[in-house]
Parts: C-alpha cells; sequence; structure tokens
C-alpha cells in the first residue's frame, strides 16, 4: 500500500496523542535526507523520524535509530537552534493531504517564546521538509527548490512558504463530497489522499457487506475521521498494509499492529533489509544465472549429442553383417539387402561405399559405430556432472534468496569460493572478525527443537552433527532446507511432524506452490554422497508428505536461540 493520507492520518492521530505537549530533547540528522526528533512526553521517550527519502517518504515513530555523523549537516543545526527544547504543541494533517506539519513553540535567542513550524511534505521524489517561522517565512528546508528547478513554486529561505499546488481533487472527509461513487477508478482519481490500493479495500469492503461502493467509502471516511484505525500487514499480497478494512481479509492473510508506528518500522525494516540483502548479493546472483544458463545450455547439447548417437547399435549391425556376407559383396555397389540374423533373417537395407571395398564399408561402420560408442560412455559422466552442478547452482540460489543478514551471504560466498565458483576477493585493510551465521531454530507447540539450514554449509553441519534418531527433512527433488527435527529419543507427535514438514516445505524452492512433496527418515539413515557438492546427501528406508506450504504456520513457531 501507498503511504497515502489514509496511512498518514493513522500516523498523526497517533503522534497527536503521545507527543502532546512533549519536549523535544535532541534532534538528529542521520541521512542527508532523514531526521529524527527525540521528544519526552507524558513521561516517556520517543524517537520520532521524518524521512524524504525518494522511495519510501515518510514519518513515524521508530524504536532505534541510526547512527549520527560526528558533524552535524546545516539543516540539523538550523533544527537545533529554531526548536531545540521547543515544546511541541499541535501535530495536524490537512484533510487527507500528504503534508503534515509540527507545530513547535520555543524561546529565541532574546528569550522570547515564538511558534514555529515543521512540514513534511510526501510527494514522491519532491518530497520535502521545511521549517517555518512563526510569521510564515522559511527559515530553512533538506531539500531548496530554485526557480530554475520549478517555475511554480520555490522552497528557499526568506521566502513566503506556500503549500504545494492543489491536485483539484475533492476532500473525501466531507461525506457531503462522496456521491455518484462505481469503481475504484471513481474513488482513487477523484478523491485526495486515496490510493490506488486504498480504494481497492474499498471495493472489497462493499463487496463483502453488500453494500454500494458510495456507502462502503463513506463508511471508512467515517471512521478516519473519527480516528478509528486497525493496523495490520497483509501476506502474500501485492498489498502490503493497511489501516482498515481488516475483516475484508481471512485470519490467516493478516497480522496486527498495536501501532500505525509499529506496523511501519517492521514493514520498512523489512523491507530496508531485503533490498539491502538483495543489493549486497547482487554479484553472486548474476554468477549464479551465467553459471545455470550455461548448464542448461550443456544439458541441451547432451540432449541434442544423445538423439545424434541413439541409433549407434545399428552402425555395428551394418558393421556385422557386412563382414557376415563380404563374399556376396563387391566394390561399386551403393546398397545391399541382407538378412538380419539378429532379427528372425528379416531383409535389412545396409547403404554402402562404392568407392570403397566391403571390408572398408564394415570397417567404417565399425569406426563410427565405436566413436558413438565412447562418446556415450563420456556422456553418461558428463550428464550427471552437469545435473548435479545445476542442481547444486539452484540450491545456492535459493539459499541467497532465503538469506536474512549479511552474515548469511558471507557464508554463501565463502562456499562459492571453496568451491571455484568465484574468485576470492584480497582486501589490503585488517579485516574485521565475521558475524557468524547461525541455522534457524524454531520450537514446535509441542516443546520440540527444529533446526533449518540457511545454506549448504549449515545444512551440512547440521545433518553431520544430528542424532542418529534424530528425523532428517527435505523437500523431494528441489532445492531447499536441510530440516532437523530433534527427537531426543521422543515419540514425535503428528502434529509436530506436520509443523516440520511445513518448514522443509517453506523453506524451499516449492515455498509458493501447493501440495509440495517432502521427504523425511531418521538421520541414521543418511550418508553424504562421495565427493559430492556441499549440501548433497543420499538416503534411503524415507516417507514422503505432501503438504502446502503455510507461512502464517511458520510464524506462529516460537523462535530458539
Amino acid at each position: 500500500m501507498a503511504f497515502d493520507g489514509i496511512c498518514i492520518a493513522a500516523v498523526v492521530d497517533e503522534l497527536s496523542s503521545k507527543l502532546a505537549d512533549g519536549r523535544i530533547d535532541k534532534i538528529a540528522q542521520t541521512e542527508k535526507d532523514e531526521i529524527t526528533l527525540s521528544i519526552r512526553a507524558g513521561g516517556a521517550n520517543y524517537k520520532l523520524m521524518l524521512t524524504t527519502n525518494a522511495s519510501y517518504p515518510r514519518l513515524h515513530l521508530v524504536s532505534k535509530t541510526k547512527e549520527s555523523p560526528l558533524t552535524a549537516p546545516m539543516f540539523c543545526m538550523i533544527l537545533r537552534k529554531h526548536i531545540g527544547g521547543g515544546r511541541v504543541i499541535k501535530i495536524a494533517q490537512q484533510g487527507l493531504e500528504r503534508i503534515v506539519k509540527i507545530h513547535i513553540q520555543s524561546y529565541n535567542e532574546m528569550g522570547d517564546l515564538e511558534e514555529k513550524t515543521l512540514i513534511l511534505e510526501i510527494m514522491g521524489r519532491h518530497s520535502n521538509i521545511i521549517l517555518v517561522s512563526g510569521d510564515g517565512v522559511v527559515l530553512d528546508a533538506i531539500k531548496h527548490i530554485s526557480y530554475s528547478q520549478s517555475s511554480v513554486r520555490q522552497v528557499l529561505p526568506g521566502r513566503p512558504y506556500a503549500d504545494p499546488p492543489k491536485q483539484g481533487k475533492k476532500d473525501p472527509l466531507n461525506l457531503d463530497n462522496i456521491n455518484n461513487i462505481a469503481t475504484e477508478k471513481d474513488i482513487f482519481e477523484n478523491f485526495v489522499g486515496v490510493s490506488k490500493a486504498s480504494a481497492g479495500i474499498i471495493m472489497q469492503i462493499a463487496q463483502r457487506e453488500g453494500i454500494t461502493p458510495q456507502e462502503a467509502f463513506k463508511s471508512v471516511m467515517k471512521d478516519v475521521g473519527e480516528g478509528r484505525f486497525s493496523p495490520y500487514t497483509l501476506q502474500k499480497t501485492s498489498l502490503s498494509f493497511a489501516f482498515f478494512g481488516k475483516g475484508v481479509f481471512g485470519d490467516d492473510m493478516v497480522q496486527s499492529f498495536d501501532s500505525p508506528s509499529g506496523l511501519l518500522e517492521h514493514f520498512y525494516n523489512t523491507k530496508d533489509n531485503a533490498d539491502r540483502i538483495k543489493q549486497k548479493s547482487q554479484d553472486m546472483r548474476r554468477v549464479l544465472q551465467n553459471l545455470i544458463e550455461r548448464c542448461v545450455k550443456k544439458a541441451d547439447i547432451h540432449a541434442k549429442t544423445q538423439k545424434e548417437i541413439a541409433n549407434m547399435d545399428s552402425l555395428r549391425l551394418f558393421g556385422e553383417l557386412i563382414t557376415a556376407n563380404i563374399h556376396a559383396l563387391q566394390t561399386g555397389m551403393a546398397k545391399a539387402t541382407l538378412q538380419n540374423f539378429y532379427d528372425g533373417m528379416k531383409d535389412i537395407d545396409v547403404v554402402l561405399n562404392p568407392q570403397k571395398t566391403p571390408a572398408e564399408n564394415a570397417q567404417e561402420y565399425f569406426k563410427k559405430y565405436n566413436k558413438q560408442k565412447r562418446t556415450a560412455e563420456a556422456l553418461v559422466g558428463q550428464v550427471a556432472q552437469n545435473k548435479e552442478e545445476l542442481a547444486y547452482l539452484e540450491g545456492v540460489l535459493q539459499s541467497i534468496a532465503q538469506s536474512e543478514t549479511t552474515a548469511d551471504l558471507n557464508q554463501i560466498r565463502e562456499e562459492l569460493q571453496q568451491e571455484g565458483f568465484i574468485k576470492k576477493t584480497k582486501s589490503k585493510a585488517k579485516e574485521k572478525k565475521p558475524t557468524t551465521s547461525k541455522p534457524m531454530h524454531f520450537i514446535t507447540d509441542d516443546g520440540f527443537d527444529v533446526f533449518v539450514g540457511k545454506n549448504n554449509m549449515q545444512n551440512d553441519t547440521l545433518t553431520k552433527n544430528a542424532d542418529k534418531d534424530d528425523i532428517w527433512l527435505h523437500a523431494k527433488n528441489m532445492p531447499g532446507s536441510h530440516v532437523i527435527l530433534k527427537t531426543k529419543g521422543r515419540e514425535v507427535p503428528t502434529q509436530t511432524l506436520e509443523e516440520a514438514v511445513n518448514l522443509a516445505a517453506f523453506y524451499s524452492k516449492g515455498q509458493g506452490g501447493s501440495m509440495v512433496p517432502v521427504d523425511y527418515c531418521l538421520r541414521k539413515n543418511i550418508k553424504k554422497q562421495s565427493g559430492g557438492k556441499p549440501g548433497a546427501v543420499i538416503y534411503d528406508n524415507y516417507k514422503t508428505a505432501y503438504i502446502t506450504p503455510n507461512e502464517e504456520r511458520v510464524g506462529k513457531l516460537q523462535k530458539g536461540e
């Protein structure tokens, strides 16, 4: 969901109740486009983050802050000068516009009490944080907008502040404006602060409750206007979070939060971490994709070669038939009809080279046969090796997709270096001791420990160190994690086994599929494949379970250390 006017209304409602009459203790500019205000209010300490990040401009409370630079940027210094130690008297949103104004009272250098306004304008890459004096003059902005950048509206110190140009849309909080609503497009194109995603939820509410879109829209706007919000995230949909309409979705689709800020911090931290992991793994993914493409091309060449030599036994047959009938054949013959003593003496046509003797024709067939036979023998090993390498590379790619930390990626990089797929980099700088990456640890509802490997190195270690009566699980014939269910000699309840099977399916390439097959057996039936790639094992005496991976079920399991 976009950070639209409804989202901002929910945040402003929270900030107004928590930060009212709060004192600004500290001001930090942790990024060039981000500031954090430390505010003491109601006996509690809060950290309010405002960012104009082009991709995710927003404001909300945060529990953790980034490290501040040693030297504060100029905008931060000006904020400290004008609103440091100030008192928050009001936080307001204009209708459902994506503009938030934080009104602050503070003493100036002369000791007089003044009111200033810190304004956050959320407008994509044009977002800005602006400090305005009591008489409406811009004191400074995190982004200066000159005439050369915009002839419509300049944002510069000393200039009068003016709101961004209106879009000509209606105010949805004025319920009298809401009429002639029939489609999702009617909502997001005609009303301020309502994104396409929000309009989509409103249409689903109308359908679920059997009312008109107009009635559903009015009901939602009434709740927004009166400050009734229900923060939640959605699983497995393109819509990520929302603050109304939770009842439209099934219980297994939503995760509720106590506050808008709690939701937003969780969502953007998760997204930021995923983006960071994606960026840091880009070079490895590129190498793996190229290697996988090479394996696929090799497989195509192998298949073509196998097709070409599929009839090699007929070459040997022709050579034998020519040899058996050599006295009946003469040089200059282009074809001979011979009796196939391997097939009930049926006639078979054999092509001859008239330029060669019958013996030379026989030798030519034997020569071609032996060449194709050697090719076939070599091909068996090449096909197996290529198949093994392809499975390994796809497994590593799956491990990267499941990585949650830089330490996870470092371990995968180390593995690829050891296997010779990427070069080791030499650094002149003294390297820091790498953070250890550990397997995931879950505790089932019945108190059993389940460990899930994040990569092949962890998979090997987990399986090697497991007790012989522990249960080993892995998605069948696809890249995935080794899963170890620790039994400690106890009988495993059906529900616990199902939870372990679900983990094996979820942490595999079959994550988004249905009825994923998962093989499981006792650890004593697992053997390391001799000379095989990391993570490769062979096993017997196993059973196969089928399950549709359930993310909510994974999320509800208790996490171990």
